[in-house]
């Protein structure tokens, strides 16, 4: 109970990391305090301490942090803005944490940043993933667009992609929770008969799956999750809800395999349609097996979509691009403190 209580204050208001950090700033002095993930050891607080310092701040966004409480705008049925609606308390009176007081806890702490408008006051620039996330951070957050710069994941190219027109399976990778759509594909694999193989990460339970007589691998390393990839004829990512990235159906592509995505949030930036994948209809088994049909009925197209999938990898997901993408962020916000 204890360390319960200790992680709700720190969620708010951390002072001894705060101090900590101060004392950091003070000692070194950047140019630039660059943050990413800042719950629940940091919070943003310490964007307060970079603007009496005179230190501009680069923020990342990996989810939907800023907008919604738990970070995902999915309330374990259906994609959910209330909170950014109609305020964070929604957060509680769904009880979205299922359980009462982490719902409270991350309700209020969404509600002091709001209320001390944290992120708009204090950060120079945003770096997001997605032109998706650009605009949602746009328009529900209020950040002015020449704020925002997108510089997606760096995700690897194999130098031997695959023949995936020869793939086995469509295969799913990802955590077996509600809002990544598992249901949508194993509902559609039953339409077509088609074989299924489920990849989930170190720590998640087989068990309710294996029930059902359905391949399973909990994946314990990245050369384990990249078999999986390798034997698939695409990847499905079944996911009802945004997304900010989906690096799964990038780590499919880097392969050489096509992805089969939902037609929603940043899933139409990673997944081009009819070049890099194919795209259904959010929660739509039958249009799924739709487009299962088609990529197995069609070996040539397969390959056609995978090659230049491993292609956009290599041109769009480099390490050198990436790179370039961040130093042009750090550049913008020199620049603008220097005029």
């Amino acid at each position: 109970m204890a360390g319960r209580i200790s992680a709700f204050a720190n969620g708010l208001y951390a002072p001894g990391a705060l101090r900590a950090f101060a004392a950091r700033l003070e000692q070194d002095r950047p140019d630039i305090v660059h943050t990413h993930e800042l719950y629940p050891l940091l919070t943003p607080w310490l964007f307060e301490h970079c603007t009496r310092a005179g230190i501009p701040i680069v923020h990342s966004c990996y989810d939907f942090r800023i907008t919604c409480p738990i970070a995902t705008h999915h309330d374990g049925a259906a994609v959910c803005t209330r909170c950014a609606d109609h305020g964070a308390h929604h957060a509680l009176l769904r009880n979205c944490r299922e359980n009462l007081p982490e719902s409270a806890a991350f309700a209020l702490r969404h509600a002091v940043a709001g209320w001390r408008d944290f992120y708009r006051r204090h950060v120079s620039r945003f770096i997001v993933l997605t032109d998706f996330s650009r605009d949602w951070l746009h328009a529900q957050a209020g950040i002015p667009l020449d704020r925002i710069g997108v510089n997606e994941c760096t995700i690897p190219a194999s130098p031997d992609p695959v023949d995936p027109g020869q793939g086995g399976y469509f295969a799913f990778a990802g955590r077996f929770v509600p809002e990544k759509g598992l249901d949508v594909l194993i509902a559609a694999s039953r339409i077509t008969g088609l074989p299924i193989h489920i990849a989930g990460p170190y720590g998640s339970d087989p068990a309710p799956l294996v029930a059902q007589g359905l391949p399973v691998t909990i994946t314990s390393s990245p050369q384990s999750l990249a078999a999986v990839y390798r034997g698939a004829r695409a990847l499905v990512v079944p996911s009802l809800w945004f997304e900010t990235f989906a690096i799964v159906a990038a780590e499919a592509m880097a392969h050489g395999v096509p992805v089969i995505a939902s037609r929603i949030g940043a899933l139409n930036d990673t997944v081009r349609e009819e070049r890099t994948g194919l795209h259904f209809v959010p929660g739509d088994a039958a249009d799924l097996a739709r487009q299962m049909r088609r990529l197995w009925d069609d070996p040539a197209l397969c390959r056609s979509l995978g090659a230049t999938a491993h292609a956009d990898v290599r041109m769009r997901f480099s390490e050198d691009v990436h790179f370039q993408r961040l130093m042009d962020a750090y550049e913008q916000v020199l620049f603008s403190l220097r005029r």
